[in-house]
Protein backbone atom coordinates (compact mmCIF):
# COMPACT_ATOMS: atom_id res chain seq x y z
CA UNK A 1 0.00 0.00 0.00
CA UNK A 2 1.11 3.53 -0.95
CA UNK A 3 2.41 6.05 1.58
CA UNK A 4 -0.72 8.77 1.05
CA UNK A 5 -2.88 5.39 2.38
CA UNK A 6 -1.69 3.32 5.20
CA UNK A 7 -3.49 2.78 7.72
CA UNK A 8 -2.76 4.25 11.57
CA UNK A 9 -0.51 2.05 13.15
CA UNK A 10 -1.79 -0.61 15.99
CA UNK A 11 -0.15 -3.13 18.26
CA UNK A 12 1.16 -4.93 15.22
CA UNK A 13 1.89 -2.38 13.03
CA UNK A 14 5.75 -2.06 14.55
CA UNK A 15 7.14 -0.24 17.15
CA UNK A 16 6.53 3.87 17.08
CA UNK A 17 9.43 6.12 16.51
CA UNK A 18 10.24 8.07 19.52
CA UNK A 19 8.90 11.75 19.07
CA UNK A 20 10.03 14.28 22.10
CA UNK A 21 7.39 17.20 22.02
CA UNK A 22 3.93 18.07 24.14
CA UNK A 23 0.92 16.21 22.04
CA UNK A 24 -1.03 19.20 23.64
CA UNK A 25 0.81 21.45 22.26
CA UNK A 26 0.63 20.33 18.68
CA UNK A 27 -3.10 20.12 19.90
CA UNK A 28 -3.39 23.61 20.38
CA UNK A 29 -1.79 24.21 16.95
CA UNK A 30 -3.97 22.37 14.85
CA UNK A 31 -6.85 23.27 16.29
CA UNK A 32 -5.62 26.97 15.80
CA UNK A 33 -5.17 26.41 12.37
CA UNK A 34 -8.17 24.44 11.86
CA UNK A 35 -11.14 27.12 13.38
CA UNK A 36 -8.51 29.62 11.33
CA UNK A 37 -9.19 27.69 8.14
CA UNK A 38 -12.98 27.91 8.89
CA UNK A 39 -13.37 31.41 9.72
CA UNK A 40 -11.53 31.89 5.69
CA UNK A 41 -14.27 29.67 4.55
CA UNK A 42 -16.86 31.56 6.09
CA UNK A 43 -15.62 34.70 5.26
CA UNK A 44 -14.54 33.93 1.51
CA UNK A 45 -17.46 31.39 0.15
CA UNK A 46 -18.65 33.49 -3.04
CA UNK A 47 -22.80 33.16 -3.30
CA UNK A 48 -22.20 30.64 -6.03
CA UNK A 49 -19.99 27.76 -5.19
CA UNK A 50 -18.04 26.49 -8.62
CA UNK A 51 -16.23 23.23 -9.47
CA UNK A 52 -12.55 24.28 -10.16
CA UNK A 53 -11.60 20.37 -11.07
CA UNK A 54 -11.92 16.30 -10.64
CA UNK A 55 -10.34 13.46 -9.31
CA UNK A 56 -11.56 10.03 -9.64
CA UNK A 57 -14.54 10.81 -11.04
CA UNK A 58 -16.51 13.65 -12.75
CA UNK A 59 -18.52 13.59 -9.21
CA UNK A 60 -15.14 13.59 -7.43
CA UNK A 61 -14.95 17.44 -7.36
CA UNK A 62 -12.08 19.95 -5.66
CA UNK A 63 -13.23 23.80 -5.42
CA UNK A 64 -10.84 26.72 -5.72
CA UNK A 65 -11.53 27.19 -1.62
CA UNK A 66 -10.49 23.76 -0.94
CA UNK A 67 -7.39 24.60 -2.07
CA UNK A 68 -6.90 27.80 -1.05
CA UNK A 69 -7.34 26.45 2.44
CA UNK A 70 -4.76 23.78 1.79
CA UNK A 71 -2.15 26.24 1.23
CA UNK A 72 -3.20 28.72 3.91
CA UNK A 73 -3.03 25.58 6.29
CA UNK A 74 0.00 24.47 5.36
CA UNK A 75 1.63 28.21 5.67
CA UNK A 76 0.32 28.22 9.22
CA UNK A 77 1.91 25.09 10.12
CA UNK A 78 4.88 26.06 8.80
CA UNK A 79 5.40 28.91 10.48
CA UNK A 80 5.14 27.33 13.92
CA UNK A 81 6.87 24.39 13.04
CA UNK A 82 8.97 24.32 9.81
CA UNK A 83 10.87 21.42 10.19
CA UNK A 84 7.43 19.15 9.95
CA UNK A 85 6.74 17.06 7.44
CA UNK A 86 3.10 18.05 5.03
CA UNK A 87 0.29 15.83 3.62
CA UNK A 88 -2.66 17.57 2.05
CA UNK A 89 -5.52 15.92 0.08
CA UNK A 90 -5.84 18.54 -2.76
CA UNK A 91 -2.35 19.22 -3.79
CA UNK A 92 -0.31 16.14 -3.20
CA UNK A 93 2.41 17.86 -1.23
CA UNK A 94 3.88 14.64 0.54
CA UNK A 95 7.24 15.84 2.61
CA UNK A 96 8.13 13.83 5.88
CA UNK A 97 9.32 15.18 8.52
CA UNK A 98 10.17 13.46 12.32
CA UNK A 99 6.40 14.58 12.47
CA UNK A 100 3.58 14.86 9.48
CA UNK A 101 0.90 16.90 9.43
CA UNK A 102 -2.05 15.53 7.31
CA UNK A 103 -4.71 17.91 5.92
CA UNK A 104 -8.35 17.41 4.54
CA UNK A 105 -9.01 21.20 3.96
CA UNK A 106 -13.02 20.49 3.46
CA UNK A 107 -13.83 17.43 4.63
CA UNK A 108 -17.49 17.29 2.68
CA UNK A 109 -17.06 18.91 -0.97
CA UNK A 110 -19.78 18.08 -2.35
CA UNK A 111 -22.12 19.28 0.91
CA UNK A 112 -20.25 22.29 0.42
CA UNK A 113 -20.51 22.96 -3.16
CA UNK A 114 -23.99 22.18 -2.61
CA UNK A 115 -24.70 24.49 0.37
CA UNK A 116 -25.41 21.20 2.34
CA UNK A 117 -24.01 22.84 5.72
CA UNK A 118 -22.17 19.11 6.86
CA UNK A 119 -18.31 19.91 6.28
CA UNK A 120 -15.28 20.66 8.04
CA UNK A 121 -11.61 21.22 8.48
CA UNK A 122 -9.56 18.06 9.58
CA UNK A 123 -6.33 19.15 11.10
CA UNK A 124 -3.79 15.64 12.18
CA UNK A 125 -0.45 15.46 12.96
CA UNK A 126 1.10 12.12 13.31
CA UNK A 127 4.89 9.77 13.41
CA UNK A 128 5.42 7.29 10.93
CA UNK A 129 6.05 4.35 13.01
CA UNK A 130 9.98 3.31 12.78
CA UNK A 131 9.57 0.15 10.44
CA UNK A 132 7.30 2.18 8.20
CA UNK A 133 4.26 0.14 8.32
CA UNK A 134 1.70 2.57 9.83
CA UNK A 135 1.32 5.74 11.75
CA UNK A 136 0.33 6.95 15.23
CA UNK A 137 -1.58 10.38 15.35
CA UNK A 138 -0.06 12.21 18.24
CA UNK A 139 -3.01 15.09 17.86
CA UNK A 140 -5.83 16.26 15.74
CA UNK A 141 -8.79 18.50 15.27
CA UNK A 142 -11.90 18.80 13.65
CA UNK A 143 -13.83 21.97 12.92
CA UNK A 144 -17.36 21.55 11.80
CA UNK A 145 -17.32 25.21 9.50
CA UNK A 146 -20.87 26.14 9.96
CA UNK A 147 -21.99 25.55 13.36
CA UNK A 148 -18.91 26.36 14.73
CA UNK A 149 -17.83 23.50 16.61
CA UNK A 150 -14.15 22.09 17.01
CA UNK A 151 -13.70 18.40 18.20
CA UNK A 152 -10.00 18.03 19.52
CA UNK A 153 -7.55 15.39 20.72
CA UNK A 154 -4.06 14.80 21.71
CA UNK A 155 -2.35 11.37 22.45
CA UNK A 156 -3.36 10.22 26.36
CA UNK A 157 -4.68 13.58 26.84
CA UNK A 158 -8.70 12.36 26.19
CA UNK A 159 -11.00 13.93 23.50
CA UNK A 160 -12.70 17.19 23.95
CA UNK A 161 -15.64 19.01 21.86
CA UNK A 162 -14.68 22.18 22.43
CA UNK A 163 -14.20 22.40 26.27
CA UNK A 164 -16.18 19.66 27.00
CA UNK A 165 -14.43 15.72 27.56
CA UNK A 166 -15.87 13.16 25.54
CA UNK A 167 -16.24 9.57 26.64
CA UNK A 168 -18.26 7.31 24.47
CA UNK A 169 -21.17 5.27 26.96
CA UNK A 170 -21.65 1.83 27.52
CA UNK A 171 -22.68 0.36 23.31
CA UNK A 172 -26.30 -0.47 23.17
CA UNK A 173 -25.81 -3.62 20.76
CA UNK A 174 -25.44 -3.91 17.24
CA UNK A 175 -29.49 -4.02 16.96
CA UNK A 176 -29.97 -0.55 18.43
CA UNK A 177 -26.63 1.13 17.25
CA UNK A 178 -27.01 4.04 14.83
CA UNK A 179 -24.29 3.71 12.38
CA UNK A 180 -22.79 6.23 9.66
CA UNK A 181 -21.76 5.30 6.50
CA UNK A 182 -20.86 6.66 2.90
CA UNK A 183 -19.87 5.68 -0.80
CA UNK A 184 -17.66 6.09 -3.20
CA UNK A 185 -17.48 8.13 -6.52
CA UNK A 186 -16.87 5.15 -8.63
CA UNK A 187 -20.20 3.33 -10.07
CA UNK A 188 -18.42 -0.26 -9.80
CA UNK A 189 -17.97 0.06 -6.04
CA UNK A 190 -20.86 2.36 -5.30
CA UNK A 191 -22.77 -0.58 -6.46
CA UNK A 192 -20.61 -3.00 -4.30
CA UNK A 193 -21.36 -0.64 -1.40
CA UNK A 194 -24.92 -1.09 -1.68
CA UNK A 195 -24.92 -4.48 -1.58
CA UNK A 196 -22.82 -4.89 1.44
CA UNK A 197 -25.24 -2.30 2.82
CA UNK A 198 -28.19 -4.49 2.05
CA UNK A 199 -26.40 -7.20 4.26
CA UNK A 200 -25.74 -4.63 7.34
CA UNK A 201 -29.07 -2.45 7.07
CA UNK A 202 -31.63 -5.46 9.23
CA UNK A 203 -29.31 -5.58 11.82
CA UNK A 204 -28.78 -2.27 13.49
CA UNK A 205 -31.20 0.40 14.39
CA UNK A 206 -30.66 2.37 11.29
CA UNK A 207 -28.43 3.99 8.60
CA UNK A 208 -26.88 7.64 9.01
CA UNK A 209 -25.03 9.19 5.13
CA UNK A 210 -23.82 12.64 5.96
CA UNK A 211 -21.64 13.38 3.81
CA UNK A 212 -17.73 14.14 5.89
CA UNK A 213 -16.69 10.84 7.72
CA UNK A 214 -14.34 13.13 9.79
CA UNK A 215 -17.88 14.55 10.85
CA UNK A 216 -18.84 11.35 11.39
CA UNK A 217 -16.26 10.15 13.36
CA UNK A 218 -16.67 13.16 15.95
CA UNK A 219 -20.38 12.32 16.43
CA UNK A 220 -19.21 8.33 16.77
CA UNK A 221 -17.09 9.99 19.74
CA UNK A 222 -19.90 12.50 20.76
CA UNK A 223 -22.37 9.82 21.38
CA UNK A 224 -24.84 11.00 18.20
CA UNK A 225 -23.56 7.82 16.30
CA UNK A 226 -22.43 4.49 17.60
CA UNK A 227 -20.41 3.54 14.77
CA UNK A 228 -18.77 4.29 11.61
CA UNK A 229 -18.13 1.80 8.60
CA UNK A 230 -17.12 3.08 5.25
CA UNK A 231 -14.48 1.60 2.50
CA UNK A 232 -12.36 4.01 0.19
CA UNK A 233 -11.42 6.47 2.68
CA UNK A 234 -8.07 8.25 2.62
CA UNK A 235 -5.54 8.76 5.45
CA UNK A 236 -6.99 12.78 5.18
CA UNK A 237 -10.41 11.49 6.25
CA UNK A 238 -10.00 9.37 9.78
CA UNK A 239 -6.80 10.75 11.04
CA UNK A 240 -7.75 13.41 13.43
CA UNK A 241 -11.46 11.69 13.70
CA UNK A 242 -9.71 8.27 14.40
CA UNK A 243 -7.74 9.75 17.01
CA UNK A 244 -10.88 11.76 18.73
CA UNK A 245 -12.89 8.56 18.40
CA UNK A 246 -9.75 6.56 20.39
CA UNK A 247 -9.36 9.26 22.84
CA UNK A 248 -13.01 9.33 23.66
CA UNK A 249 -12.54 5.16 24.45
CA UNK A 250 -13.17 3.87 21.08
CA UNK A 251 -11.58 1.92 18.92
CA UNK A 252 -10.65 2.13 15.26
CA UNK A 253 -10.12 -0.18 12.75
CA UNK A 254 -9.99 -2.21 9.47
CA UNK A 255 -11.19 -5.63 8.83
CA UNK A 256 -10.65 -8.55 10.89
CA UNK A 257 -9.37 -6.53 13.47
CA UNK A 258 -6.68 -5.27 10.89
CA UNK A 259 -5.73 -1.37 10.71
CA UNK A 260 -8.04 1.08 9.05
CA UNK A 261 -7.07 1.51 5.90
CA UNK A 262 -9.20 2.67 2.10
CA UNK A 263 -10.60 -0.95 2.50
CA UNK A 264 -12.57 -0.44 5.28
CA UNK A 265 -12.24 1.92 8.78
CA UNK A 266 -14.61 0.88 11.25
CA UNK A 267 -15.20 3.22 14.49
CA UNK A 268 -16.54 2.80 17.56
CA UNK A 269 -16.93 1.17 21.19
CA UNK A 270 -14.99 -1.85 21.22
CA UNK A 271 -17.72 -4.74 20.61
CA UNK A 272 -19.98 -2.68 18.13
CA UNK A 273 -17.07 -2.68 15.95
CA UNK A 274 -15.90 -6.02 16.43
CA UNK A 275 -20.19 -7.08 15.88
CA UNK A 276 -20.21 -4.40 12.85
CA UNK A 277 -17.31 -6.45 11.55
CA UNK A 278 -18.17 -9.88 11.65
CA UNK A 279 -21.20 -8.22 9.34
CA UNK A 280 -18.56 -6.73 7.26
CA UNK A 281 -16.49 -9.35 6.52
CA UNK A 282 -19.67 -11.92 5.83
CA UNK A 283 -20.99 -9.35 3.54
CA UNK A 284 -17.43 -9.28 1.47
CA UNK A 285 -17.37 -5.78 2.20
CA UNK A 286 -13.71 -5.73 1.84
CA UNK A 287 -13.83 -6.84 -2.15
CA UNK A 288 -12.69 -3.32 -4.11
CA UNK A 289 -14.17 -3.64 -7.85
CA UNK A 290 -12.45 -2.86 -10.62
CA UNK A 291 -13.08 0.80 -11.64
CA UNK A 292 -15.83 1.52 -14.10
CA UNK A 293 -14.69 2.42 -17.60
CA UNK A 294 -14.54 6.03 -18.31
Amino acid sequence: MSDHTDGLSNAAAGAVARVDVDFTELARLAVEVAEKAGAHIRRHTPERVEVAATKSTPTDVVTAMDRDVETLIKGWVQQSRPDDGFFGEESGDHSRGELTWIVDPIDGTANYLYGIDQYAVSVAVGSRSSDESGWTMLAGAVHHVRAEKTWWAAKGHGAWQDNTRLRIGPPPGLSMSLVGTGFGYDPARRAHQARVLVEVLPQIRDIRRIGSAALDLCRVAQGQLDALYEQGLGLWDYAAGGLIVEEAGGVVRGLANGAPSPIMVIAGASGTVTALDEILIDAQAGEIPDASPS
